[in-house]
């Protein structure tokens, strides 16, 4: 018996994955839940195994190519014993729904599925799902047989099934975000992208937002599908195709440069102190083994200027203009991987001791820079650090992670000339940025915040007076 195993929602919200390299070949023999693929999402790298035991018999897609939810991508040869300890296929359509719901296996896909994520919501009418995985958005809704057609879409001749109220918009995740933020009701809108999608621009015209130049070009980039081949006289340009966590990042930084109005405050601050304080720290057992750099410090100074001035610590409700205040942190810290930019975010780092703190950062950045980073690991942030510093430069204005009021930039620390009690001395001095959402954040605020940072990195021991 042959069986197509399909590409799956891992649970992420997205409607399409980039194939990154496959484990096994035509001819491999398979064990149920035997890693058989790598993708990649707009979040992160995840493994994906197989439900099936048996022989492969093709790889339906190659490596490289980006694939919708609900595609096909590996045959497998199973036999009937194998087929009926494998997760069960989608019930015939005359099937009851209930009996769907009570008969049907989790799939093992990814990271896992959360706890109490496995009760199936009741079907829509109108709406099949792919293969045995949970429904992606992206799927449009299917016309129900004959006979089931609801009261609303019966009473209306030349009703179109699709577009009733059951079923959801078609937009990827980035154009829903874009939507969230400008108070657009999607399922309002009629779709001008294939299949009837909803693209940027239907969200931007029904928002009454003109277009400018940064999201032209954004748009364009994710329209790039792949490399051009080299001319005969060689390569005078290379095109790089916009994938994956690149693909991301580039429309979460345009729909956030669009949406929130950004302000950006400096400050040099005399960090000499602080660099003595790292230095006592490292010789400390409690922090034996654990990486300590200045970051910790800034990390540190950033959750005590929090506790303080719990406004910077928020977001913006658009649909329900309000302003919705954190009072926990999930410390965001952006890290320069091979996969592009990534924001893992330390979650509850307002309960963390110091040592507590170094740990997490430190394991985060590691697990980010090695592409194992998690899409648990990669959401849920309050607020954000950015360290330009390691890459020589002192400072710069950081666009705001989306959904956040305020991302802090960490300059490079440099011997500079500072007048010290009336003296001139040679001293270890840095910048800090601090970008903030001028809707949820004025210039009081956004100065306070950075004033105590400041104060904080030059003297430690406020630190301790303030939390």
């Amino acid at each position: 018996m042959n069986r197509e195993f399909k590409l799956p929602d891992v649970g992420e919200g997205l409607t399409e994955a980039d194939i990154v390299s496959w484990r096994v070949k035509p001819g491999d023999v398979l064990t149920v839940n035997q890693v058989i693929v790598e993708i990649e999402t707009a979040k992160s790298l995840v493994e994906l195994p197989s439900p099936y035991a048996g022989t492969v018999s093709r790889l339906l897609v190659d490596e490289g190519a980006t694939v919708d939810v609900g595609t096909p991508i590996i045959s497998v040869e199973v036999t009937e014993a194998a087929a009926a300890g494998s997760v069960p296929e989608r019930p015939a359509p005359s099937e009851p729904a209930e009996k769907e719901t009570s008969t049907r296996q989790p799939v093992l896909v990814g990271y896992g599925v959360r706890p109490g994520s496995t009760t199936r919501r009741p079907r829509k009418a109108g709406v099949t799902r792919p293969g045995s995985y949970p429904a992606s958005p992206s799927f449009p809704a299917a016309p129900p047989p004959p006979g089931s057609q609801p009261p609303a879409a019966a009473s209306r001749p030349g009703a179109v099934q699709p577009s009733a109220p059951a079923a959801r918009a078609l937009a990827k995740p980035p154009v829903r975000r874009l939507a969230r933020d400008l108070g657009v009701d999607l399922s309002a809108l009629a779709g001008s992208g294939p299949q009837g999608s909803v693209t940027r621009e239907d969200v931007r015209k029904a928002a009454g937002e003109p277009k400018g130049r940064l999201a032209e070009m954004a748009t364009r980039a994710e329209t790039i599908a792949s490399a051009t081949a080299p001319s005969p006289g060689g390569q005078a340009e290379e095109r790089i195709p916009v994938r994956g966590v690149r693909k991301h990042t580039a429309a979460a930084m345009v729909a956030s440069a669009f949406t929130a109005p950004h302000v950006t405050e400096f400050l040099q601050v005399d960090v000499t102190e602080t660099m003595a304080a790292v230095r006592r720290v490292r010789d400390l057992p409690e922090f034996a083994g654990v990486k300590v750099s200045p970051l910790l410090f800034v990390a540190r100074a950033l959750l005590t200027a929090v506790a303080r001035h719990p406004m910077i610590n928020s977001s913006w409700d658009e649909a329900a203009q309000e302003i919705v205040v954190k009072r926990y942190v999930n410390l965001g810290i952006a890290v320069a991987s091979e996969r592009g930019l990534l924001v893992p975010s330390v979650k509850g780092a307002h309960e963390l001791s110091v040592a507590g703190l170094a740990g997490a950062l430190e394991q985060l950045s590691v697990t980010a820079r090695a592409g194992k980073a998690t899409p648990a690991d990669l959401s849920g942030g309050t607020i954000t650090i950015t360290n330009v510093g390691v890459f020589g430069v002192d400072a710069g204005t950081p666009i705001l992670t989306p959904g956040e009021a305020a991302i802090l930039a960490f300059g490079a620390i440099r011997d500079m000339p500072w007048v010290v009690d009336g003296q001139l001395a040679v001293r270890k001095v840095t910048t800090l940025s601090l970008s903030f959402d001028h809707r949820i954040v004025d210039g009081e605020l956004g100065s306070a915040v950075l004033r105590d940072i400041g104060w904080m990195l030059e003297d430690p021991i406020r630190m301790l007076a303030w939390s």
